[in-house]
């Protein structure tokens, strides 16, 4: 598939133009922060070899109360409009993903309105959410899980600043993983937001560990 990189897309009757590369030094005090949650020690296991789960109770430190519930889905909103930028391709060549994108959009305009919007977010949930003991453990771990699968968009970010090509056979390369980062991220947030809603517990591929040893 061969096409000029589009620097806007529509969605409905209006057109949205994402932030596709903000060069900003917030972006990378945020991404630093993939170092401790990679390198962190795991706690050690059960003396029964299991690994210790979390469960959806009606009280307790893992409750998962309606309120309980309706943070934890909100918060896989967050990596969703940190990456919405790689879903430039996907969103303009597939009109259902555009209706399903439509009603968001005022909510990431707002977010990529400020350039330290999705920093400030990161800052509230970790230290405000993830790091106090007044939210449950269900809030913090899903709250936790948001916050490393934002971090490891680091990740396309870097292929991308090093690697931008213009046409040929490296943009396709581009395009595929652009769409693919997007396609991952909706699925998560459609599976994140929606289990929590029925108050189950997602553990989502690639972060629920890393979220796992960051929640106490």
């Amino acid at each position: 598939m061969a096409m000029a990189t589009p620097l806007s897309f529509s969605v409905g009757r209006r057109t949205f133009c994402p932030n596709t590369h903000p060069v900003s030094s917030t972006s990378f005090l945020k991404h630093d922060c993939i170092l401790t949650l990679i390198n962190t020690k795991k706690k050690p296991r059960c003396s029964n070899g299991h690994r210790r789960l979390i469960s959806a109770q009606s009280n307790g430190s893992n409750s998962a109360d309606p309120q309980d519930r309706l943070i934890s889905a909100v918060c896989y909103f967050y990596p969703f409009f940190d990456g919405i930028q790689y879903g430039k391709y996907v969103i303009t060549q597939f009109s259902p993903i555009q209706v399903l994108i439509q009603p968001l959009v005022p909510a990431i305009r707002v977010f990529k309105g400020f350039p330290l919007n999705g920093f400030l977010v990161f800052l509230t949930l970790y230290f405000v959410v993830v790091r106090n003991p007044n939210f449950s453990r269900y809030v913090r771990f899903n709250t936790m899980q948001a916050i490393v699968l934002d971090v490891l968009l680091i990740f396309p970010d870097l292929v991308e600043r090093s690697f931008n090509p213009r046409e040929g056979f490296g943009l396709d390369l581009v395009m595929s993983l652009d769409s693919t980062v997007f396609l991952f991220l909706l699925v998560c947030l459609i599976y994140g937001s929606t289990s929590c809603l029925f108050g189950q517990v997602p553990r989502l591929p690639i972060v629920a560990e890393a979220a796992e040893r960051q929640v106490p």
